[in-house]
């Protein structure tokens, strides 16, 4: 018989109950430093949490905008610079500014994006190795270029408007216009000058970037920009253009070192054209000079010559000293004055006032001098402008030099009745004919036109505004009967026995004086270093322009103002009147 064996129960968590190290009791102080530990975390993220969330949010969220949001200036267009007829003289095209966020753009696009804006490899490289997170690479892009890398499809590169200033006339009228740096602002001339009302207020933009850099929306509403006034002058470009042809011609027949032509509307004062030579082109000025820049016509100072002999015969008429056919005596062809002697280019003897202005005599005009307080000459000086910065809005305008008569010897008082011992630019002299083309009233000289005054009217007529433009401001310094006078002698000195008969123009009378002024050098004056000038106006039954020209240093044979400047005149004159529709009067 099989005995059976007693059968065990059986506990299945017995093996686990004898494990020895869960059999062992483990000390409090672990648990709860594990505890402590976890709780510690979670302080340490709430703590962080507050610190973003509250403490310093608002650091935190200009620093998330920083990464998707952009403030963009839009640039207000720099205004137009046009002349009297509204003809462009300086505009602005427009062009690109390129941007680049470095960490978007791939190594790959370098080398095509290098040699599409002509930018060296090795100096695209070094702007974008930086911390900078946008980084201009090139200004002034033009449109085509900024297409043809649109196109490319670059990711983190951004095209910006922006634009680039243009001159028409190029070197014809770039002493007048001037121009800006890469900033848009004014540097020279009416750029300069203007440079508040053409500037503009920029407009502002605020968009959202995706990560490739390109802009997905707009954040609030765009404040526009508001461009830049346009600049009425009174130049005519047709005009300016004709005096710098004839300008630059006669420069170089005569080898002349430099020179200037000042055309002025001979019945309110204003710039018709205002040339230099040597001139630069506005649009190219890589390898501008100083001696290019110069605005001579308006900076540069100089002894006028006899160009200013009218100024003391009007003067020695009006205060009834002489008359026009009074006579005055200047054999032997020299004059003393104490140790000085004065000298003419001939023994011209007795002869009047007004043949003293037609043959141009120092002796005659010395004597009308020293008949007259010297406070007087010097107040009349004053009156006409000389040693007063002329009322020009224009950047550099110089005032001349006229010594206090209480200082002038008799020689200086002489001297300065024909032009030695005193200064003035071109444009003062011009200026001082105003007062001998109509009444004897001085006009001031002016460049700048009120927006919408142009020479036509509403059906394209000539002249429509001639009343309006009559209107210019001034002050007589003669009396008109005097004014007459001097119109008929500087006619006078243009025809048969004058001076100026080289500065005749077909089919119209006119008048002028001119100038051989000996240049200083150091405390004395070169013998074989002139100035010629010439000074006039036309048509004299009604005149219309005022021409000064100033030709600086001739080295040919002919030096005299006549025989130099005079054809300047009567070219420019000539051209001008006909551009103006004037009806010949000879």
């Amino acid at each position: 018989m099989v005995q059976k064996k007693k059968s065990q129960s059986h506990d299945p968590y017995a093996p686990v109950a004898k494990n020895q190290l869960l059999a062992a009791r483990l000390p409090m102080w672990r648990s709860k430093f594990i505890v402590l530990l976890v709780f510690g975390a979670f302080a340490s993220l709430a703590g962080r949490a507050f610190w973003v969330q509250v403490a310093n949010q608002d650091f935190y969220v200009d620093q998330g905008q920083k990464r998707y949001q952009r403030t963009i200036e839009l640039d207000a267009t720099r205004g137009r610079i046009v002349d009297r007829n509204g003809s462009m003289l300086a505009v602005s095209l427009a062009t690109y500014e390129i941007w680049a966020s470095p960490k978007l753009l791939d190594e790959a696009a370098f080398a095509p994006l290098s040699k599409l804006l002509d930018l060296p490899l090795a100096e695209l490289r070094r702007r974008l190795n930086g911390d900078k997170t946008f980084v201009l690479l090139k200004r002034q892009v033009d449109a085509d270029t900024a297409d043809h890398l649109n196109k490319l499809g670059l990711a983190g590169i951004t095209q910006i408007a922006d634009s680039k200033r243009f001159y028409p006339e190029g070197e014809s009228a770039a002493h007048v216009v001037g121009f800006t740096d890469i900033e848009d602002n004014g540097q020279e001339g009416v750029e300069l000058a203007a440079n508040e009302q053409l500037l503009g207020v920029p407009g502002q933009r605020e968009v959202i970037r995706d990560r490739l850099g390109r802009v997905v929306s707009e954040t609030r509403p765009l404040v526009p920009a508001q461009n830049g006034d346009t600049i009425h002058l009174t130049i005519d470009r047709r005009i300016q253009q004709l005096a710098y042809a004839q300008l630059k011609d006669a420069i170089a027949k005569h080898h002349a070192e430099a020179g200037s032509v000042v055309v002025l509307d001979a019945r309110n004062g204003e710039i018709l054209a205002l040339a230099n030579y040597p001139s630069f082109d506005p649009n190219d000025r890589a390898r501008l000079t100083g001696r290019q820049l110069r605005n001579r016509a308006v900076v540069d100072t100089f002894e006028p010559g006899s160009t200013i002999k009218p100024v003391v015969v009007a003067l020695s008429i009006d205060e009834g000293k002489v008359r026009p056919q009074s006579i005055i005596d200047t054999a032997p062809g020299w004059y003393k004055i104490g140790p000085a002697v004065i000298h003419d280019t001939s023994n011209h003897g007795a002869m009047t006032v007004a043949e003293a202005v037609q043959k141009s005599s120092n002796i005659a005009l010395a004597k009308l001098a020293l008949n007259l307080p010297a406070e007087k000459i010097w107040n009349k000086y004053q009156e006409y402008g000389l040693g007063l910065r002329p009322e020009l809005t224009f950047p550099g305008v110089a005032s001349g030099k006229v010594r206090p008569y209480k200082r002038w010897r008799p020689i200086e008082q002489a001297t300065m009745a024909y032009g030695y011992g005193l200064s003035t630019s071109l444009l003062q002299i011009a200026q001082v004919y105003t007062a001998y083309a109509g009444d004897g009233t001085l006009h001031p000289v002016s460049l700048l036109r009120k927006e919408g005054n142009t020479d036509r009217d509403a059906d394209g007529n000539a002249a429509a505004n001639d009343a309006a433009q009559a209107t210019g401001k001034g002050h007589a310094v003669t009396t008109p009967a005097t004014a007459r006078a001097i119109r008929s002698m500087l006619e006078m000195a243009t025809g048969q026995g004058g001076t100026g008969r080289a500065a005749a123009v077909e089919g119209y009378r006119i008048g002028g004086k001119t100038g051989t002024a000996r240049k200083q050098v150091g405390a004395t004056y070169a013998k074989n270093r002139y100035r010629a000038l010439f000074v006039g106006m036309a048509p004299m039954s009604d005149p219309r322009l005022i021409v000064a020209v100033m030709i600086d240093d001739p080295a040919g044979k002919a030096f005299y103002g006549g025989t130099v400047a005079g054809p300047v005149f009567g070219a420019v004159t000539g051209g001008a009147l006909q551009l103006l529709g004037v009806p010949p009067d000879a």
